[in-house]
């Protein structure tokens, strides 16, 4: 049945687009403009990033960290949802990166993009959940007596993350009715650790809001080693940084929404501006009810937890953690979508071993079944192995995490500087619904070019400097590979005449999953 306001033309205009591109349209589509956004919104969960990594800017440097570094890491976020916004309306597809880098660039990019989105979205996953095992410990592992061991870790994630693969698996109706619940929790959420933070504060001291004070080495817990205080700020920026990403989740989903090519551009931009927003304003609240900031600083990664212990009554407490950790769980399943689909997307082009198989979408569910599975099951395993390992005393999952946002903010800049480039050729010829126009574009395209530096230094910064050496082997194994292999096998997305040729398949391909009505 049609979405209200989402016409028979409107439908036959999106999958017409999707013909254009040379694909199917196997996915259904269900997603309004509200639910394509309520997934990114749900991927960024700032009561999931914004919680779980507080002690970057409360062990850094201290109350400005939030009053000063959470907006200016928000903005750096902005910049790279505005150039892809952009290039998303251009491109509405399953995968829209890898499709973007193909496009602009040529067949090898696309496939490099592919690769780094791909690992990106497999290891955050793997740190989403386990972000949520370490708040779920937090909050109620005293109560329940559960002990933080690597078992207890694992049968958790195994629990969570099949059945964040489970919903996904039975269609994108349940999943979106989900994630729409989850956009209006963390709204909710957002606003009850506010309201509560500032009725437990003792006073609403706004200067520590811009106070700077050097928390870094025994004085912040150890969560950042002794830096100076441009560094320590600089640290910081971490937390909104790693917190507000995730938005290219509203383009991996393009083809189950409607009206993609203005929904998605909105619901990118869109996520983020209110995630920056509502995460300020219970981030804010948070620190005017900290009793100390010194004793705060002191706390590390379980600030959080021991501020609330020191304000908050155990009732209203206890309610707080529960809506904050059905957020984080439901951050999971959004995580899951995203990455299902960026594995379907590249597979339907032959990008990976078993393409065939992962693929394929089920008559029954229209969902790419054995992409969620395998989605899920890669994170899972690449937690458990991640945490056997240490490198130089520090655990391996620790670096690979820190590794996973810059290969993400890599797969972004990829397709960015390729658009900036490729705009007026006739690889990009014409703007879609969503027109900025070029001069705003490249500016947001050279600002993110400008934030990719910025977060590629401070992310290889210690504790996280073997993230150096992990980043440069990746590019220099990957050379390897498509040098030795993919660049004679790997043909990437259809072009040309390719399109034209394959619009029997197309017919078929809607046919065997019961696709009609355009």
């Amino acid at each position: 049945m049609a979405a209200p306001g989402y016409t028979d033309v409107d439908k036959a205009e999106d999958v017409k687009h999707l013909h254009s591109m040379g694909y199917a349209q196997e996915l259904e589509r269900r997603l309004s403009r509200f639910s394509n956004f309520a997934v990114s919104f749900s991927i960024i969960c700032i009561l999931s990033g914004g919680i779980n990594s507080l002690a970057q800017a409360t062990s850094g440097a201290g109350g400005i960290g939030i009053g000063i570094g959470w907006l200016v890491g928000c903005f750096i976020s902005l910049t790279f949802a505005v150039a892809m916004s952009q290039i998303s309306s251009a491109y509405p597809t399953a995968g829209g990166l890898y499709h973007w880098g193909s496009i602009l660039g040529n067949r090898g990019t696309g496939w490099v993009t592919a690769w780094l989105n791909l690992l990106g979205l497999i290891t955050v996953l793997g740190a989403i959940n386990v972000g949520t095992w370490t708040f779920f410990l937090g909050a109620f592992g005293p109560t329940l007596g559960i002990e933080g061991t690597l078992t207890n870790q694992m049968i958790f994630l195994v629990i969570i993350t099949g059945a964040q693969a489970l919903i996904n698996h039975l269609g994108i109706k349940l999943t979106a009715k989900l994630t729409d619940f989850s956009g209006y929790l963390i709204f909710f959420g957002s606003i009850l650790i506010a309201v509560v933070c500032l009725i437990s504060a003792e006073t609403w001291d706004f200067s520590r809001l811009f106070t700077f004070h050097n928390y870094s080495g025994d004085a912040g817990a150890g969560v950042w080693p002794s830096v100076s205080n441009a560094w320590v700020f600089a640290l910081g920026l971490l937390l909104p940084i790693y917190t507000i990403t995730g938005y290219d989740a509203s383009a991996h989903t393009s083809e189950e929404t409607i009206k993609a090519a203005s929904s998605v551009p909105r619901a990118m931009v869109m996520s983020v501006i209110w995630s920056a927003l509502f995460g300020y304003l219970f981030l804010v609240a948070f620190v005017l009810m900290i009793p100390n900031m010194d004793d705060a600083a002191k706390q590390g990664w379980n600030v959080f937890f021991w501020a609330f212990d020191q304000r908050v009554s155990p009732g209203i407490k206890e309610f707080v953690y529960l809506v904050v950790f059905v957020a984080q769980l439901l951050c999971g399943l959004a995580t899951v979508t995203s990455a299902s689909r960026m594995i379907f997307a590249f597979s339907r082009d032959g990008g990976l071993p078993g393409s065939a198989a992962l693929a394929k979408v089920s008559p029954t569910y229209r969902t790419p079944v054995a992409a969620i599975w395998t989605a899920s099951i890669l994170s899972v395993l690449f937690v458990w192995g991640s945490t056997l390992v240490s490198v130089a005393g520090t655990s391996a999952y620790t670096i690979v995490v820190s590794c996973t946002v810059i290969f993400l903010f890599l797969s972004f800049i990829v397709p960015i500087v390729l658009g900036m480039l490729a705009w007026g050729t006739p690889k990009w010829d014409k703007m879609g619904p969503w027109n900025m126009g070029r001069g705003v574009f490249m500016l947001f395209g050279l600002l993110s070019i400008l934030s990719m530096i910025l977060i590629f230094v401070i992310g290889i910064q210690p504790p996280n400097d073997w993230a150096l050496y992990i980043t440069v082997g990746f590019f220099i194994l990957t050379a390897i590979v498509w040098f030795a292999f993919e660049r004679n096998r790997f043909q990437g997305p259809p072009l040309g005449d390719i399109i034209a040729a394959r619009q029997a398949a197309i017919k078929a391909a809607e046919q065997a999953v019961g696709e009609t009505g355009h």
